[in-house]
């Protein structure tokens, strides 16, 4: 009798082993998988957004551009093509979010530095002030990886219009002034089709926990 109530135990546990394997399966396969939105112009407020798009719903892209970063080289759309990436703006002489959103780019360079798909991207708000020298300056001191992450500085006009009109992310200053920008602390996760698939706050710990989440998302797209 004892022999038989061990046979059954050893059946009863392998039977439990196998169905936790198949519940397991099951579940993997039900579980709806995490997909991130495609943001639009009219998705988001709109005084983060160009008059001339606020009511665009679909086909939104990142424009081509051409700036100048912290070593000198121009930088183009071409350097991040097929890449997925992060974008700030900023200003190198910010006493205020820059210090934070600056700290937390400095972790997520941290975390994508062996993966080739993702890159940096911030853009300078002051170009008058943030020359090459200036952002080189900036850049040694933050420890930043020039293979990984761009300082990006310009014309003032082709900036302003990628802040409003691609990267939906900055407020007009409102004073009047042609192309005079305040930045946000919005950073932006953008995909290898140049779509914006999130906003974040960069000065926020856990949006940024949240951001890391969303890359592997997006890489498991």
């Amino acid at each position: 009798m004892l022999q038989f109530f061990k046979a059954y135990k050893n059946f009863a546990i392998a039977l439990l082993i196998i169905s936790i394997i198949i519940i397991s399966i099951f579940y993997n396969i039900l579980k709806p998988k995490k997909v991130l939105p495609i943001y639009q112009p009219s998705m988001v407020t709109a005084e983060l957004v160009d008059s001339t798009i606020q009511h665009q719903k679909k086909y939104h892209k990142i424009a081509d551009f051409s700036l100048t970063n912290q070593n000198a080289k121009t930088v183009t759309q071409k350097d991040y093509e097929n890449k997925i990436y992060v974008a700030d703006f900023f200003f190198t002489t910010c006493p205020t979010i820059c210090i934070a959103m600056t700290d937390h780019m400095v972790q997520i360079q941290k975390e994508i530095l062996n993966d080739d798909d993702v890159m940096l991207l911030s853009h300078s708000v002051t170009p008058e002030i943030d020359c090459v020298a200036q952002l080189k300056k900036y850049a040694v001191e933050k420890g930043v990886n020039d293979k990984k992450w761009n300082l990006v500085t310009g014309d003032k006009k082709e900036i302003y219009n990628l802040a409003r009109k691609s990267y939906l992310a900055v407020l007009d200053d409102g004073d009047g002034g042609e192309f005079d920008m305040i930045h946000t602390e919005n950073f932006m996760l953008i995909d290898k089709k140049r779509q914006i698939r999130g906003f974040y706050d960069g000065t926020n710990p856990e949006e940024i926990k949240t951001l890391l989440e969303d890359i592997k998302t997006l890489k498991a797209e």
